[in-house]
């Protein structure tokens, strides 16, 4: 059950990237980030409703922490770098939240970390730091640091993922889920109206396919998928939950060749660091 739920979430995630590629086309990175929180939340509305009366009053500050940390925040952030940013190398960067979840659990929640898993993370950051900034010539630096926001975003997968296995593991998946997302979707919607979303919608063409485009996003890669993940963290270990990270790159990479975008040398070099670095994480004891 496990490697089944890698396989499919590694589908649905790798093919997130390119979806949020082509949203970005007629809506700005925060609309994208607002849509997909408040149509993700929808979705799992009738969960959320069901149970939201059955969770002791403790529990909802965690459940805010996941929403913020594992939802809210991510959402914005992957949004605001694909702006300037391809979509394969941002799913590369994503496999970064392994060796975050290992050292946020190890900072706050009292995890072993040894000198091998040290030496994975401090590998990844440097196959992050080849990735972003090294190529031919400067031109393009300001694009690089679009990359960073990214590496904020996995920090923060990394506590959501520490914060569903040592305070809400006894809640079923698709509540924490629900709930998660029920804390941030109202915000979401507060900001979106905000926004000129609506007069896109009527007036700007393709508007319709860039919302279908979201709303797959939505639906599959967040409340969908945040569901599969929820479970396969409840009957595995965070490292092994988060080793999602080694094959979603693959996804997203070939997405994105197949969308035009160029991938250079120096690309797969830093993704092949990137991927050392998690694989020595994981398989260190």
């Amino acid at each position: 059950m496990s490697w089944l739920l890698i396989i499919v979430l590694t589908l649905i995630w790798g093919t997130s990237f390119i979806l949020m590629k082509k949203g970005l086309v007629v809506y700005s990175s925060g609309e994208l980030g607002a849509l997909r929180m408040v149509i993700a939340c929808m979705a799992l509305l009738p969960f959320s409703l069901q149970h939201i009366r059955k969770v002791e009053p403790s529990r909802w500050k965690y459940l805010a922490g996941s929403g913020v940390l594992g939802n809210f925040l991510p959402a914005f952030l992957f949004a605001y770098a694909e702006t300037r940013l391809a979509s394969g190398l941002a799913g590369v960067l994503n496999s970064l939240t392994a060796l975050f979840t290992l050292l946020v659990g190890a900072m706050f929640f009292r995890q072993s970390i040894t000198w091998l898993r040290m030496l994975g993370i401090l590998v990844g950051i440097a196959g992050t730091a080849i990735l972003i900034f090294s190529g031919n010539g400067s031109a393009d630096l300001d694009n690089k640091y679009y990359g960073l926001y990214i590496v904020i975003a996995t920090i923060c997968y990394g506590g959501s993922v520490n914060i569903i296995k040592h305070r809400l593991h006894d809640l079923k998946p698709y509540v924490i889920s629900g709930l998660a997302l029920l804390t941030v979707g109202p915000i979401s919607l507060g900001y979106l109206l905000t926004t000129d979303f609506a007069h896109k919608l009527q007036h700007t063409p393709g508007a319709w396919e860039a919302l279908m485009y979201i709303a797959i996003l939505a639906v599959f890669s967040t409340a969908i998928a945040l569901v599969l993940f929820n479970k396969l963290i409840h009957i595995s270990t965070t490292l092994f939950a988060s080793s999602t990270t080694y094959l979603i790159p693959i996804v997203a990479l070939m997405w994105g060749v197949l969308d035009g975008e160029t991938i250079e040398l120096w690309h797969y070099l830093g993704m092949v660091i990137i991927l050392a670095g998690v694989f020595i994480v994981n398989r260190a004891k």
